[in-house]
């Protein structure tokens, strides 16, 4: 699969200690950098939950987390690269605050990634990821396959890819660890190419770890290894550099 058989990008993470639900220590999150090294990612994008009327962590803590992250993990000879993002939860004032700076895009891209409600309706989702579009961004809409009125209708995920979205799937998901529904979905997206992108949504090292390298061979036997190449590191890749996939 090229890159992707020993080379990972990994665009959602919760990794930053502290400041979310994600890694509750320095220590948990050295110890999901050295399991993601271990696995294959290569870079990562740090993205900390930002929720509407919560104490949110700006970029200046996202981007001093990160910096002594980088020093821990040169420390221990681990060359991973880290990107500043945040998981946006969706609310009115999300658009204002990627407009001003308040708020991580996607290693400083125009992508951005938005999250919404498990249970919110699908005209609400297609309405956020609507008004990011409208304000000039790019969205990435986390974890499709959480959300209730997504699943077993991929026409709807078919209507937001061509409104100009993408669509990203966590890897545990595709393995069945969040059960059947959540499985069949991120399958029946792959098979017709509605994925643009496959992370870990890492959160801890239970469950829910930081680990591609199982799924992208897996995606590489099923759906062919030119998508699973461009879903584990081409496309991540293109987030990075900023340009269109």
């Amino acid at each position: 699969m090229k890159k992707s058989l020993d080379s990972y990008i990994d665009i959602h993470s919760h990794i930053l200690p502290q400041i979310d639900d994600g890694a509750e220590s320095f220590d948990t999150s050295m110890e999901m950098l050295r399991t993601a090294w271990g696995d294959g990612i290569r870079e990562i994008i740090l993205t900390p939950h930002n929720k509407p009327a919560h104490h949110n962590a700006g970029p200046e803590k996202i981007e001093l987390l990160i910096k002594d992250l980088q020093k821990r993990t040169k420390e221990e000879g681990i060359n991973m690269a880290f990107h500043m993002g945040n998981e946006m939860y969706y609310g009115s004032d999300m658009t204002e605050k990627l407009d001003q700076g308040k708020a991580c895009t996607m290693a400083g891209s125009a992508y951005v990634l938005i999250e919404f409600g498990v249970g919110d309706d699908f005209d609400h989702i297609r309405y956020g990821l609507y008004e990011a579009l409208a304000h000039g961004w790019r969205p990435i809409l986390a974890h499709v396959e959480r959300y209730s009125r997504m699943l077993m209708k991929t026409e709807r995920v078919e209507d937001l890819v061509r409104m100009g979205c993408y669509i990203q799937v966590n890897a545990g998901s595709i393995m069945g660890d969040f059960g059947f529904g959540a499985r069949q979905l991120t399958k029946k997206l792959l098979a017709q190419g509605l994925v643009h992108f496959v992370a870990t949504d890492a959160h801890d090292m239970g469950k829910r770890r930081p680990m591609l390298s199982e799924c992208a061979r897996y995606v590489g036997k099923k759906y062919g290894e030119e998508y699973g190449e461009r879903l584990f590191y081409g496309n991540p890749m293109r987030v990075i550099r900023d340009v269109y996939i």
